[in-house]
């Protein structure tokens, strides 16, 4: 017989005793499931209906004496509101008609109510034709002789009916007991035999399948060991049997390929340096202690590392920039690299006195159980990038300054023919200087940006850093737009926690990036719109926030909002798209970032990072 039959039988057995006991727990399943639903189909609606006819015969009672007190109006409708309510459950009474007895009480409770609405009719009516409606009944005659009698009639009726069915659904409930201990106990015996029977089975068929498998491991345990010529004995003619022969071929050809598989190992490992010595970025590879296990030619040249026996162990002594260090303990600390924005990926490094830039990115590597295995360090040498970056920086300064003068002049001489010969011009001429004013002005604004943000980006704008309570440039803010924020009936708020500390900035430059925020958010909020100021506390650093509940920012902008000369189409407010620009490289100065939130119809936030005050 192969393995594969005995598996199969022995399996087979083992589904057949599953099946029974599955097809036993579903017989008893279902018989619990009908009782259960006994309970609930015939019994618990009529006690739900009667109850609910008690509570509305009650509140009709006292309408009744609302009625006779005086307050006719307010008891007659309290009287016809449940009235309905009553008919209404005794129609649901009427049709869950399911135990003897049950009809009966129906009739009785309904020819009951009958007599008690008709006198009660009566008693409006007689009330509705007296000469003077507002006398007052004769109340306690009245009441106690007529209308409570047959109140009391039809609410001991209603008891009754449900008393009959809490009976009826406590006798189904002590059914259904009897049932599940019947099943629990049927069930257990039931289990426990095929149990038993599974087990002889298992025990029996794992025994006849471990025994050559033993045999297998202690031969594994010898090749592991070295010991390539082992082989395992074949006592069967099943598929273990036809495995054991191809085990031992197979540790015939493993002793064979023994020294040829250490050739290939060093081929692999010469081939991998080969690669990682041809890649012109740099690479450093740390273990999980911080070693470096791996730095290519590219990153020795980069770090100033002259030879092997040079490089440290430590990834802290490798790496020069201390910022970078602390990233990578980060890393190995956390198991994933950090979130760093591009603009802060980028180090400088000295090495033989030849600074460079480099931008850097640190990847990890799992290994199978999904452990932190190592880290990878990529230096990319961008200082062509920068070099020309800074070329353009200075060409747009230059530009920028030189441009400034004739276009002053230019401002002035049109504005001398605005003031002293627009008089003597046509009004299309008119018209002619007026745009060529404006123009002027706005070029002269746009060079002024381009100045200022090619000074940024050169480091050549000195900062006045110093201790600012983040209320008073709130305050600031709110002076400036006073004006526009009271004509457009805007609403401005601000949120700034108490406790929150000073931050380390220029209070000129950040009530700049404030108030060109907020003039952004002013442009394409509607009329009567809102606009916050926010402060709060964000991984260490002081968050600002302006919210506006404006047509918000595409998609497809975010990414790209604050490059120079970027604008949302079909948004132009007439500037040159420098605006945010500006804002980015005075944040970035401040050791900040800036972002933006926005979903298209749901506003835009705008927000920054500045560091408190006594931090660097």
């Amino acid at each position: 017989m192969t393995l594969k039959k005995r598996i199969l039988i022995g399996y087979g057995i083992s589904f057949c005793l599953m099946g029974l006991v599955t097809a036993w727990a579903v017989t008893n399943l279902v018989a619990l499931s009908r009782a259960s639903e006994a309970i609930l189909s015939e019994n618990y609606r009529s006690i739900l209906a009667a109850g609910s006819m008690i509570d509305a015969l009650e509140r009709q009672d006292s309408g009744v004496l609302m009625f006779f007190l005086g307050n006719e109006a307010d008891g007659t409708a309290l009287f016809r509101d449940n009235e309905a309510v009553f008919l209404e459950w005794l129609g649901r009474a009427r049709d869950n008609v399911t135990i003897a007895g049950e009809e009966g009480l129906i009739g009785t409770i309904d020819t009951g109510y009958s007599v008690y609405r008709k006198r009660f009719s009566a008693w409006t009516d007689a009330r509705a034709a007296a000469a003077d409606p507002a006398s007052p009944a004769p109340l306690p005659a009245v009441y106690r002789e007529t209308i409570h009698p047959l109140f009391r009639h039809v609410r001991n009726a209603c008891i009754d009916f449900r008393r009959l069915n809490e009976e009826a659904m406590y006798a189904t409930g002590m059914n259904a007991r009897k049932t599940a201990r019947r099943a629990i106990w049927s069930t257990s015996v039931v289990s426990a035999a095929a149990l038993a029977a599974a087990l002889f089975f298992s025990i029996f068929l794992a025994e006849r399948i471990a025994r050559p498998l033993r045999h297998f491991m202690a031969a594994l345990r010898r090749m592991a060991a070295g010991e390539y010529a082992v082989r395992v004995p074949v006592d069967t003619g099943d598929e273990l049997g036809r495995l054991a022969d191809e085990f031992n071929r197979m540790s015939s050809r493993l002793q064979q390929y023994h020294e040829m598989d250490i050739d290939q190992i060093i081929a692999e490992k010469n081939k991998g340096e080969a690669i990682l010595s041809g890649i012109a970025d740099g690479l450093v590879v740390f273990d999980p202690d911080l070693r470096a296990t791996a730095i290519n030619p590219a990153a020795r040249q980069m770090l100033g590392l002259t030879s092997p026996e040079a490089s440290p162990a430590r990834g802290a002594e490798i790496i020069p920039d201390p910022e970078l260090s602390a990233l990578i303990r980060q890393t190995v600390e956390n198991g994933f690299p950090p979130e760093i924005p591009e603009e802060r990926r980028i180090i400088r490094l000295a090495p033989a006195g030849r600074p460079r830039h480099c931008l850097f990115s640190i990847t990890t590597i799992r290994g199978r159980d999904g452990g932190l295995s190592g880290i990878v360090l990529l230096l990319r040498d961008v200082t062509r990038l920068k070099e020309v970056e800074q070329l353009k920086n200075e060409f747009f300064m230059a530009a920028s300054h030189e441009l400034r003068t004739p276009l002053t002049s230019l401002e002035m001489s049109v504005g001398l023919l605005r003031e002293h010969a627009a008089d003597m011009l046509a009004e299309k001429d008119r018209d002619l200087l007026d745009t060529a004013h404006e123009e002027v002005r706005r070029m002269k604004n746009l060079v002024g940006d381009l100045l200022d943000i090619s000074r940024m980006e050169s480091g050549s704008i000195k900062l006045e850093f110093e201790p600012v309570p983040v209320v008073r440039l709130f305050e600031h803010v709110q002076t400036i737009f006073h004006g526009q924020f009271a004509h457009r009936h805007i609403d401005f708020a601000q949120e700034v926690d108490h406790h929150l500390p000073d931050v380390r900035a220029d209070a000129n430059k950040i009530t700049w990036v404030l108030t060109n925020l907020i003039s952004n958010a002013l442009r394409y909020v509607p009329e009567s719109g809102r606009i916050r100021l926010a402060a709060r506390h964000a991984a260490g650093q002081i968050e600002l926030s302006v919210h506006d509940n404006g047509p918000g920012i595409p998609p497809e902008y975010q990414a790209i909002i604050f490059r120079k000369f970027v604008q949302v189409k079909g948004r132009e407010a007439g500037g040159a798209g420098l605006g945010l620009a500006i804002c980015r490289e005075i944040v970035r100065a401040h050791g900040g970032t800036i972002r933006v939130e926005s979903a298209p119809g749901a506003g835009s936030t705008f927000r920054f990072t500045l560091p408190p005050a006594g931090q660097a």
